[in-house]
Formats: C-alpha cells, structure tokens, sequence
C-alpha cells in the first residue's frame, strides 16, 4: 500500500509539498545526506534498503582490470521497484535481490538524530522528494537524484 502513494498520473504541485516549501535546498541536502550515509551504513553490513520507490543493493559485478584479469567488485546499486516500472512503462533490466540479502526501511529516527532534524520533518522531507520524483516520472521529465 506504501508504494501505491506514488504512482501518479501528474506532476505534483506545491501544496503537496509542505515540508519542502519550509526547507531551504541546503536543509533538504542535509536530510538526504543523511539518508544517503544511512544506506551506506546498511550496505557495508549487506542489507538492501528500500525507499518507497525502489531499493538500495550491492551486487557483485566482474571488472576487467587488465588483460585477461577480471576482478569481483561490490557495486551498489538502486532497483525501481515493479510496480513503479509497470506504472510508468520504464524499460529496466530486471535485477532480483539475492533472497539471503535482508532488507531494511529507513530508519527516520537515527536519520533524524543523525541530521539534527525532527523526524516527522526527516520523513516528510523524502517523502514528498519521492512524490516530486514520482510526478516528474509521470510527467516524463528527466530526473537526475545523485547521490554521494
């Protein structure tokens, strides 16, 4: 039910936006910092981190370092979740989480300590992100989400 939140046939205006419009860029920064050093805390202890709309996981991938020479490298990587594909009609390779992999929700009160923010402004802040990112794929616009 949590996923169904963001599939949108819109874009999303501003009064969806409450947190964000209060948030300075520079303070949304902060908060997403932080969600971004909290996924990498779950990775280095190989857990998946589901975010609503998909889920952080490091995959084994084969480089080649010099001829001949493949080395085994953990790679991280962010998996659109099924629903959200479908929804928007996205064409993404089909990647499965290892089932032994566990996966885990952000925890908004270490985000929240962490950060220095209250929590119900650190999960109002990504989810409404989210929303925008989830109104932009519904509006077909490029999205570019970096993170660290």
């Amino acid at each position: 039910a949590k996923m169904q939140k963001y599939l949108l046939y819109h874009s999303v205006g501003p009064e969806e936006l409450p947190t964000l419009k209060e948030l300075s860029t520079s303070e949304i920064c902060k908060i997403w910092s932080g969600v971004s050093r909290y996924i990498h805390r779950q990775l280095l202890q190989e857990k998946a981190v589901e975010i609503g709309v998909g889920t952080f996981a490091l995959f084994t991938v084969h480089a080649s370092v010099e001829e001949g020479k493949v080395l085994p490298v953990e790679r991280p990587v962010f998996i659109l979740s099924k629903p959200l594909r479908m929804f928007y009609k996205l064409d993404c390779d089909e990647t499965k989480i290892p089932d032994e992999t566990p996966v885990v929700q952000l925890d908004f009160e270490e985000i929240a300590a962490d950060t220095h923010f209250r929590q119900e402004i650190v999960e109002q802040c990504i989810h409404e992100t989210l929303l925008c990112f989830a109104g932009a794929l519904a509006e077909e616009k490029e999205v570019e989400f970096s993170f660290k």
